[in-house]
């Protein structure tokens, strides 16, 4: 049965006899026959080539990277090699194999020499096991086997697996919390103080909201809106904030430990990457000779150069959605529909997201393209080399991506767009968006719970929804088994089981070489989202948590029914994701600092609580200290210095009689309209709470992570224990040898 058992299949079409193609696949499969690989032909509408090595090829493997305490064993004493590392050599001397006219598979591949090439998913105890405690949906809450999924996957996939699961556990400690911010904002939904006034401001006069057919209104009219603003912006959230800079310093420190117990166990902690590269080069061909280490100041000057030029695009998109949401507000608010005119802003931000999310989807394309081309100009020495460039790249573009626009509107939207009567425009003719006067940390709590519920639900559907189809659709074609007559009865004609298991396999979805690392890009952007504008969105850990419940069991149904086998890697880590992690965890520092500091009310609110309020100006002890705080927040502009563009439409709406001002939110003079003194110690207030929270938040992620051991004590006593074993050996063995 053992005989059976094939490491590869190949498959090619039926290419004309003495055809290119047919002499390039001829002098391929010589190759493979010299180096004493065994292969079998099978012919269907494709042909196949299954490729088994020869065991020399394991003996040599197991030779050169043998673990330095079995040293002393006799070299006959030798254990089969798993089926994982069997198939990541057969795969890596495919993929290294020169026919004679200087082409590798790849290349050949590409000429359509070949179609594809996989190993195979066999009938094998793991899989089965896998196949039913794993890749069901019933098993949704189940541990996950880790140890069958490297046995099966290899490490590197089992390793993607226990990262996500560990995220997982921890997310929903984060989602607990997440939800508790919420729920406590939702409480104070009727009760908070700056709410009410805003409901009871029905004499509060507010200019127009857009040049043309916006009428002057009333601040009570947006009393729904505000009291959603305040469920959002509130004291709970800057502990929160802080609550989750610790959370994810935690996140990160408790997996590298279990990361080191999980890599220890299998016997992988000091594992080299580069030695085993090496010995499969040698194995492959002893003549082989390493690349040498290199570097070119040229060629980083201009990959560094392209990398800008394409952030700058991205910034280039990011603007060119504020200037749709500024005209589409302009459009919308000269509707005939009354809910567009009367919604007109909430509508533009709505549509924007939407528009953000179609951005995402396109631009992940380009991204990928431009990554690749930018690792072939660098050259990198190694396939793990090429990896961590091309992630560190794809990472930065889509980074740029997803979150440019929620930048915006996080810090810039209502900053820059001038005041009533000298308003910022777009080519003269539209006005900047503005804020609304309960706060903008509303447009970024839309934005952010839009992208996020697209992102997650749509992408998993698809992600789901197409390789089925695609699986479905190509069993379909399956023919009809043949059926021979014999002595008037029908019987099915004996096939080849190879044949059966060789086109089961083919049938199912390809895997590509990027299929692991775009389920962790998924989840390294979804853990930003989680983390860098949390203090806007309490809810985005919850959403996340409930996603990757269902992501875990996605991913393992994918690999298992529907894809063809991934070629197992050998890792002892996560690679360079962690730093991504580390940094995306600063990040998030900086960022919940900044919307607490920039975004948010809390300063403006406090700095009028401690300064301004009628607690510290009359002593009153039983008044609510942020009463009058919003007729404070407002400035006061005359009707009469509007620009004609205003002018014109707006002032017809409008009973001149009942007054000559209206309000804006800003703070200044109401006769030159220079900025007042509350402005500049409101800016001073934020800066100073910004210098102090992230500070704050930086030097307690630091502590956690002092306070937190990378490596647990037990595994750092088990690799000494092993050491100390492995000297003792080595000296009783010399001795032994020197009395002999």
């Amino acid at each position: 049965q053992d005989e059976e058992k094939w490491d590869f299949v190949l498959v090619s079409d039926i290419h004309e006899v003495g055809s290119q193609k047919e002499i390039k696949r001829k002098k391929f499969l010589d190759e493979l026959s010299k180096k004493g690989f065994t292969i079998k032909k099978i012919e269907d509408k494709k042909l196949f080539y299954g490729v088994r090595a020869p065991k020399q090829i394991f003996r040599k493997y197991q030779w050169l990277l043998r673990n330095p305490d079995s040293r002393w064993q006799t070299p006959g004493a030798h254990q089969d090699v798993p089926v994982t590392t069997r198939i990541r050599i057969v795969n890596f001397i495919l993929q290294n194999t020169v026919t004679p006219d200087l082409e590798k598979l790849h290349d050949l591949m590409k000429k359509k020499v070949f179609e594809a090439s996989f190993p195979l998913h066999e009938k094998e105890e793991v899989r089965e096991f896998l196949k039913e405690k794993w890749a069901r949906w019933r098993s949704i809450f189940h541990h996950q086997p880790i140890e069958k999924i490297r046995c099966y996957f290899g490490e590197k996939v089992a390793l993607y697996f226990a990262w996500l699961g560990w995220y997982t556990r921890l997310l929903g400690i984060a989602a607990v919390a997440g939800s508790v911010v919420f729920i406590s904002g939702i409480t104070i939904f009727n009760s908070s103080q700056v709410s009410k006034e805003i409901c009871e401001a029905n004499t509060t006069i507010m200019c127009p909201l857009c040049d043309q057919n916006c009428p002057f209104w009333y601040l009570s009219d947006t009393c729904t809106y505000a009291k959603v603003t305040h469920m959002i912006d509130n004291e709970a959230t800057v502990v929160f904030a802080m609550f989750m800079a610790i959370w994810a310093t935690v996140f990160l420190e408790l997996w590298k430990r279990n990361r080191a117990t999980v890599v220890t166990n299998w016997d992988l902690y000091g594992w080299d990457e580069e030695q085993e590269e090496l010995a499969l080069q040698l194995i492959n061909n002893l003549q082989h000779e390493p690349r040498q280490y290199q570097h070119s100041y040229l060629r980083s000057t201009i990959v560094l150069i392209l990398v800008l030029v394409m952030i700058v695009v991205m910034i280039g998109i990011a603007h060119a959605l504020v200037i749709y949401r500024v005209v589409a507000t302009a459009l919308f608010s000269q509707s005939q529909c009354e809910f567009l005119r009367e919604q007109a802003n909430t509508v533009a931000v709505v549509t924007g997201a939407v528009l953000h999310y179609l951005t995402i989807v396109i631009m992940t394309k380009v991204n990928r393209r431009v990554a690749l081309f930018l690792c072939d100009l660098e050259k990198p020495r190694t396939f793990s080399q090429r990896e961590k460039n091309f992630t560190m790249k794809i990472f930065t573009f889509q980074f740029f991506t997803h979150f440019s626009s929620l930048i915006y509107i996080a810090f810039f939207l209502g900053r820059i767009n001038g005041r009533p009567g000298n308003y910022v425009r777009i080519a003269g003719k539209w006005r900047l968006e503005e804020c609304h006067p309960s706060g903008c940390i509303t447009d970024l709590f839309i934005q952010m719970a839009i992208i996020m519920l697209l992102k997650q639900t749509i992408s998993n559907v698809m992600e789901y929804l197409i390789p089925c189809i695609a699986h479905k659709l190509r069993k379909k074609q399956q023919p009809p088994k043949k059926r021979r007559v014999v002595l008037g009865e029908e019987e099915e004609e004996a096939e080849d089981p190879c044949k059966r298991q060789w086109l089961n396999n083919y049938r199912l979805n390809e895997v590509n070489i990027f299929s692991l690392f775009d389920e962790f890009l998924e989840m390294v952007i979804q853990y930003s989202f989680t983390t860098i504008f949390v203090a806007a969105f309490p809810l985005a850990p919850l959403l996340a948590f409930f996603n990757n419940v269902f992501e875990i069991h996605l991913d393992a149904i994918k690999m298992m029914r529907l894809y063809r086998r991934m070629v197992p890697r050998k890792a002892n880590d996560i690679g360079i994701w962690l730093q991504v992690l580390e940094a995306v965890g600063i990040l998030a520092v900086i960022g919940n600092g900044l919307v607490i500091a920039i975004t948010s009310d809390f300063i403006p609110l406090q700095v009028y609580k401690y300064t301004y309020s009628p607690c510290v100006t009359e002593n009153s002890s039983g008044v609510d200290c942020s009463t009058g705080y919003i007729n404070h927040s407002l400035s006061v502009f005359r009707i009469q210095d509007f620009e004609p563009q205003t002018r014109a439409e707006a002032l017809p709406n409008f009973n001149s009689t009942q007054s000559k001002e209206c309000r804006y939110r800003d703070y200044r003079n109401a006769d030159d309209y220079s900025y007042t003194v509350q402005f500049w110690h409101i800016f001073a207030a934020r800066l100073a709470f910004l210098i102090l929270f992230e500070h704050v938040a930086l030097c307690v992620k630091l502590i956690a992570a002092w306070y937190i051991p990378d490596v647990p004590q037990s595994v750092k006593n088990q690799l000494l224990d092993k050491k100390h074993s492995n000297l003792r050996k080595e000296l009783s063995m010399m001795e032994y040898s020197t009395e002999v």
